[in-house]
């Protein structure tokens, strides 16, 4: 009897140091919320700033970069944009390499939304935006000619355009950025914006949606295999909603509803090399408590892969989404607006089931 009391205690102990390792280690990022997941960490523990929003991440020749906008909260005059790499041990001190200060006027304006994007051949862009609000604020832009290491001086983009709005661009024919972008100061609506590399001339198309009808921001392009162009966007009503192009986004299809909820939060996807489309976003219409990943085979009957988060009450937002050389899915998001945090996931070990009628399995 005593020897069995014995061994009752040693387990008792042995699952409660468990537990309490992997609370600290989920506190700390270290832990999976997926099984699928091949690492989970964050970018940077500590940070000179309080709050963190919008990351973007690319694969460069050095390895991977990450950046996002920090400061006291979104929107406040101190926001920047933020920037770690990524060269094979560990992430790097967050530095900041742009801020919104205007020089004519003295007055510093928030960042918002940097998109990181490494063309196949030429120097890496950093776009981002200036201003005071998404209603008006204005497109700026970086080129470094070292993967990031120093960057030359920003540049205002032409007026009207804002360049990728959130989400990286494709490279068309011809060394042409397409880019994925929307405007929110006559209703939200989508655009399409292009411009080769190294070239001060963009092009943008009219409003693919009707703000009446889509309130839509936010596009991410999928280019599949048959030639057709694939963007999904960001809508007020609460779903993801879809367009598609024929003529290498010069025209669009008519905006419709995909069968995907989203609760008007960012989201950001991924052709595969493989064919597949990957989809990292909020499944739900009620809030960012919930972070999945889906997949498809032709971008329109979509399978649940992975749930990354889920926690009530906290927000896991605003993905960003790279398949590198490797073949590798590397993810970026924002973790409950305090810190930035990094997953990798093998996209060919994803147990797939479907998604019917919206609802995860």
């Amino acid at each position: 009897m005593r020897n069995q009391l014995i061994v009752i205690c040693l387990i008792a102990a042995i699952l409660s140091v468990r537990e309490v390792a992997a609370a600290e280690a989920s506190r700390s990022g270290s832990v999976n919320t997926s099984s699928d997941l091949i690492k989970s960490e964050f970018i940077f523990e500590q940070a000179p700033f309080r709050s963190c929003h919008a990351s973007t991440i690319v694969e460069t020749r050095d390895g991977l970069l990450c950046a996002w906008f920090g400061g006291t909260r979104e929107g406040a005059l101190d926001v920047g944009i933020w920037l770690s790499r990524h060269e094979g041990k560990a992430w790097s001190e967050p530095i900041e390499v742009a801020n919104g200060y205007n020089e004519e006027n003295r007055v510093r304006y928030p960042c918002w939304n940097p998109v990181l994007f490494q063309p196949k051949t030429g120097p890496l862009y950093l776009f981002y935006k200036v201003g005071r609000n998404p209603r008006s604020w204005w497109g700026m832009m970086r080129i470094s000619e070292n993967n990031g290491r120093t960057w030359q001086p920003a540049k205002r983009l032409p007026s009207g355009i804002y360049g990728p709005i959130k989400n990286k661009p494709i490279e068309l024919a011809d060394n042409i950025l397409l880019c994925g972008s929307s405007t929110e100061d006559a209703g939200w609506r989508v655009h399409l914006e292009r411009t080769r590399t190294l070239s001060p001339q963009w092009w943008r198309t009219g409003p693919v949606n009707s703000a009446m009808e889509y309130g839509a921001i936010q596009p991410t392009i999928l280019w599949h295999q048959s030639g057709k162009l694939q963007i999904l966007c960001r809508t007020k009503q609460r779903q993801i909603a879809e367009s598609w192009s024929a003529d290498n986004g010069s025209t669009w299809s008519r905006m419709m509803a995909t069968e995907l909820p989203n609760p008007n939060s960012g989201f950001d996807a991924v052709m595969l090399r493989d064919g597949r489309a990957l989809l990292v976003y909020n499944h739900s219409k009620a809030d960012r408590s919930v972070l999945n990943v889906a997949l498809s085979p032709d971008g329109k009957k979509w399978h649940a892969a992975s749930v990354l988060e889920n926690q009530a009450g906290s927000e896991f937002s605003y993905p960003a989404v790279i398949q590198t050389s490797d073949g590798m899915v590397h993810a970026t998001y924002t973790w409950k607006r305090e810190r930035i945090k990094h997953i990798v996931l093998d996209p060919f070990k994803l147990a797939l089931q479907e998604i019917v009628g919206g609802q995860w399995p």
